[in-house]
C-alpha cells in the first residue's frame, strides 16, 4: 500500500511538472492507437466506438465548463480521479481525430485532403499552447465539434447510401442541433450568458461557418468513397467477372502499374480503370472526368463519363472507360463525386506516333 501511494504521488507529481509534454504524448498515443487499429467506415464496433467516445468527451467537458465556471461541486470521492480529465479528454480526442483524419485522406486527392487536415492539424497543435488554454474560448470545443461534424459526416452517406449535398447538410444540421441543446442545458444553470455565449457558441459556430465554405470549395472528402486503384492501359477486357489490363509498362519500371507514358500508335484507344471503396448497400455514381493540359488555357474538360457505383464488394467496385479521340500531350483523369468533389487523380503522358511499331510486348494482368 505504502509503495502504491508513493507511486501515485510520484506520477502527479511528474504530470504536474511536465503537464504539456504529458499531455501531448497521451495526444499521440491516440492517434497511434488508431493508425494500426483502423477498422472499416460501416463497422458497427468502429462506429459504437465512434460514440461511446463521443459521449464520453461531451460529459467531461460539459462538467469541466461547469467546474470551472463554479457551478458545479467535484465530488470528493472523485477528485483524485478528476486530476486527470486532461490527459483523458486527449486521449479520446487525438484517437477520434486520428480516425477521422484517416478517413478523410483515403477519400480525396492529395492536394484537396491537405488543406482540410492542415486546419484540423492547426488546431490539434494550438490546443496545446499554454497562451491558448489561457484563453476563455476553449478550442477543445472546437475539436470536439469537429469530431462530431466529422462522426455525422460519415454516418449519413453509409445511412442514406449515396454522397452530396443532402447527407451534408443532415451532418451540420445535426452537429448544429447538439451545440444548441448543450448551450440551452448550460443556460439554464449559467449565471453569465455572454461567457457562455463566448465560450460555446463562438467556436462551433465558427467551426460549422468553416465546414460550410469548406464544402462550398471542395476541400472536404467525399467519405466513405476511396479510390484504391486508378490506371491506364492500352485495352481491358471483362471475362468471367474478373477484368484483364494490357500494358506496355517496361519490366524494370516495377513500381507503377500501369501506361502512364501512354504511347499512341494509330487507333489505338486509352482505357482507363478504376477500384472503389464503397461500404455495403451503397449506390452512387462517379464521373470520370478527362481533361488535357493546354500551354495558353490550363486544364480543358474533353469528357466527363459518369460511373454506376455500389458498395459490398471487399476489394472495391471495379469499372473502365475509354477514349478514341485525343491529342498528344500532357493528360488526367479525375474521379469525381456527382456534387464535384474529387475522389482521385491520374496524370498521364500521350505521345502519338505516325506508324505502328513491327512488334509490341504487352502484359496482361488481372483486376
Amino acid at each position: 500500500m505504502v509503495f502504491m501511494a508513493n507511486l501515485k504521488n510520484r506520477l502527479l507529481e511528474f504530470y504536474e511538472k511536465n503537464e504539456t509534454k504529458v499531455d501531448i504524448g497521451f495526444f499521440l498515443a491516440g492517434v497511434l492507437f488508431d493508425v494500426f487499429t483502423l477498422s472499416d467506415i460501416d463497422d458497427p464496433l468502429a462506429i459504437a466506438q465512434q460514440l461511446v467516445y463521443l459521449v464520453l468527451i461531451g460529459a467531461l467537458l460539459y462538467y469541466d465548463f461547469l467546474a470551472r465556471h463554479e457551478l458545479f461541486k467535484i465530488p470528493a470521492r472523485l477528485e483524485k480521479v478528476w486530476v486527470y480529465r486532461d490527459l483523458a479528454i486527449h486521449f479520446l480526442l487525438g484517437s477520434l481525430l486520428s480516425v477521422y483524419s484517416l478517413f478523410f485522406l483515403k477519400s480525396a486527392s492529395v492536394f484537396a485532403s491537405f488543406v482540410f487536415i492542415f486546419v484540423m492539424m492547426g488546431l490539434m497543435v494550438a490546443n496545446e499552447l499554454k497562451s491558448v488554454q489561457k484563453n476563455e474560448i476553449n478550442l477543445k470545443i472546437a475539436l470536439y465539434l469537429i469530431c462530431v461534424f466529422s462522426f455525422f459526416s460519415m454516418i449519413f452517406p453509409v445511412l442514406l447510401g449515396f454522397v452530396g449535398w443532402v447527407p451534408f447538410l443532415m451532418s451540420l444540421g445535426a452537429t448544429a442541433l447538439i451545440l444548441w441543446g448543450v448551450y440551452k442545458l448550460l443556460l439554464k444553470r449559467a449565471e453569465r450568458p455572454e461567457i457562455l455565449r463566448r465560450a460555446l457558441l463562438l467556436p462551433g459556430g465558427t467551426v460549422l461557418a468553416l465546414f460550410f465554405v469548406f464544402y462550398l470549395l471542395g476541400w472536404i472528402p467525399p467519405v466513405p468513397l476511396s479510390v484504391q486503384e486508378i490506371g491506364i492501359y492500352h485495352k481491358i477486357e471483362k471475362q468471367e467477372g474478373q477484368y484483364l489490363v494490357s500494358q506496355e509498362n517496361p519490366w524494370w519500371r516495377f513500381w507503377r502499374s500501369g501506361d502512364q507514358d501512354f504511347v499512341a500508335e494509330p487507333g489505338d484507344e486509352i482505357f482507363v480503370f478504376v477500384r472503389i471503396f464503397s461500404p455495403s448497400r451503397f449506390s452512387d455514381a462517379v464521373f470520370l472526368h478527362w481533361q488535357s493540359y493546354d500551354a495558353r488555357d490550363g486544364w480543358k474538360t474533353s469528357d466527363r463519363i459518369p460511373m454506376k457505383i455500389s458498395g459490398g464488394r471487399e476489394g472495391g467496385y471495379r469499372g473502365y472507360a475509354s477514349k478514341k479521340n485525343y491529342a498528344d500531350g500532357e493528360w488526367r483523369v479525375l474521379v469525381e463525386t456527382t456534387d464535384g468533389r474529387e475522389v482521385g487523380r491520374l496524370k498521364f503522358w500521350v505521345t502519338k506516333v505516325p506508324v505502328a511499331f513491327e512488334r509490341r510486348i504487352f502484359e496482361t494482368l488481372t483486376r
